[in-house]
Formats: C-alpha cells, sequence, structure tokens
C-alpha cells in the first residue's frame, strides 16, 4: 500500500480514513495497535512506525479523525465535534472493523480523545501509551491554535493551508519535507470542508473538561500505561510528563530528547524504539 493510499469505511453516517498494515508474521495473535494522530495532522505521521509494529506481529491501523485528513467532514448537524461523540465514533469504527481490544496509542491533543475512550471503555484497551498528550487542566491549547477559534479571523485562518506547515512545524524543532507537507495539505488545497470541520472541532474543544476527566480516571486505569515524551515540545513540557507518571499504578516514562510534540514526525525510530518494547513485554501479574 502507497503511503497517500488507504481504505475508507463507511460507519453510520460517516467514513473513516485508516491505514491498515498486517503483521509480516503469519498466525500472530498479538492485539491490534490503534494509531491516534494529534490536532492538524493524519494518519500518515505513523507511516514509520507502522512498519516497526507489523515486523513484531502487530497489525497498525492508523484512521484520520472524523473531521481531518482523507475520513470525513461532516456538518455540526451530522457530527456534534464534541468528546463524546469522537469517542463513541471511536467506538463505532473499531466495532465495524470487528475489533474488540486493542492497544491504543494517542498522540497530542486530539489524543485525548482516545484516552478518554480508553477510560470510559477499559474492556476494550489493553495496554495505554500516551504521547505527548495534555493529562491535567492546567496546559492550555497553543496560542496559534486558539487564535484559530476567534470570531470571523478563525473563519479565515482555517481556510489557509499554510496553518498545516505553521503548526506541525510550531510544535517541534523540526522544519518537515515539502513532499510531506504536501500530504498534510492536501485535504485543505480539495476542498472548504475541512477548514470548516477544523474549525468546528477547535470551537468543541473542550480542553480543561476533558484533562480533568483524565486526571480524575487516570489514577484508577488498571492497565499498563506508557507515557512517551518528546522534550523539545514547547506545548507540553516534559516537566508535567514526569509528574503525571507518579499518578499511575502501572506506568512508566520514555523521554525522547531532540523530539518535539509531533514525536512520530520528528523522529519515529525513536518512538518506535521504545514502543515496541512496551507492547512486546510480557504483562505484569495483576
Amino acid at each position: 500500500m502507497a503511503l497517500t493510499e488507504g481504505y475508507k469505511i463507511p460507519v453510520g453516517k460517516l467514513d473513516w480514513f485508516y491505514r491498515d498494515e498486517q503483521p509480516t508474521q503469519e498466525g500472530s495473535d498479538r492485539l491490534p495497535v490503534l494509531l491516534l494522530h494529534g490536532l492538524v495532522s493524519q494518519s500518515y505521521s505513523w507511516r514509520d512506525v507502522m512498519p516497526k509494529l507489523t515486523e513484531q506481529g502487530f497489525r497498525a491501523i492508523a484512521p484520520d479523525w472524523i473531521g481531518h485528513g482523507f475520513s470525513c467532514f461532516p456538518e455540526k448537524r451530522d457530527f456534534a465535534y464534541t468528546a463524546d461523540a469522537f469517542v463513541t465514533e471511536l467506538g463505532n469504527f473499531l466495532t465495524a472493523l470487528e475489533i474488540e481490544k486493542v492497544h491504543l496509542v494517542a498522540q497530542g491533543f486530539m489524543g485525548m480523545y482516545g484516552i478518554l475512550f480508553a477510560l470510559r471503555q477499559p474492556e476494550r484497551v489493553e495496554r495505554l501509551v500516551i504521547i505527548n498528550a495534555p493529562l491535567a487542566p492546567e496546559v492550555k491549547l497553543p496560542g496559534a491554535v486558539r487564535r484559530m477559534t476567534w470570531p470571523l479571523a478563525g473563519e479565515m485562518m482555517t481556510q489557509d493551508p499554510l496553518l498545516v506547515d505553521r503548526t506541525l512545524e510550531g510544535g517541534g524543532p523540526y522544519q518537515i519535507d515539502d513532499t510531506d507537507l504536501d500530504i498534510y495539505r492536501k485535504p485543505f488545497l480539495t476542498t472548504s470542508s475541512a477548514g470548516r470541520s477544523l474549525l468546528f472541532t477547535l470551537r468543541s474543544f473542550k480542553l480543561a473538561a476533558m484533562a480533568q476527566e483524565i486526571a480524575d480516571k487516570l489514577p484508577q486505569w488498571p492497565h499498563m500505561t506508557q507515557l512517551i515524551w518528546g522534550t523539545a515540545d514547547p506545548w507540553v513540557p516534559v516537566a508535567r510528563a514526569e509528574s503525571w507518571v507518579d499518578m499511575l499504578a502501572l506506568g512508566e516514562l520514555s523521554k525522547l530528547d531532540e523530539v518535539g510534540h509531533y514525536a512520530q514526525e520528528d523522529w519515529a525510530d525513536k518512538v518506535s524504539e521504545v514502543l515496541v518494547p512496551f507492547l512486546r513485554r510480557a504483562p505484569i501479574p495483576g
């Protein structure tokens, strides 16, 4: 499957785009790994992590969130763009793929919806990996992202394809290759619905309330959890992760130097080097 190709699956009124790579070994009984991207990003960001997982017997599935990438861009009458809506539809997506349980990897601010899914439906998630995502209400959206919610200005800013460059590169120390940026920009260059869906997402993004629910429930999360943190993230500093890992009963923290907010885009090998061994490790007896 080419990097710019994937699959589409209708789930109710919504169409999900997703990338799906099978294990290279036949007969693997490992749980699938669900990889969830952050704001303004896409499943494409996992392109170099997915092969590392399939080589070790995992099926790797990376969807574009509804309203992002190459998934559909519904109007608010068809999709509310709230945390409850994203969590519910993520469950419906897995059910449509006939997947009962996964290891879940959630990155960034949109990754909060994946974390909430795990905390609300723990029977469907075996291990949880959190990459540079807010876990407490003291974290704020980056200023450049907040400006996209402003009246009038927001409507114009979210129609500018260069918001992709500014956001993805603003979260870390690296420039992204133009050929990759072309993939991220394509939805915004193809239809105005991409910018409108981003605006709906941001204006419905209740960060403090979501982070408070996560902070309240995560200490009771009963499964193995890994925090992977790019230490060059200007938005969710590693010092936060160092304090948050202490509230996890079965938690660990892996710090990645010279890596920013979009860790899998900045340095996929470093992410894979800590992610894959964590998922392969024998369960901790409970």
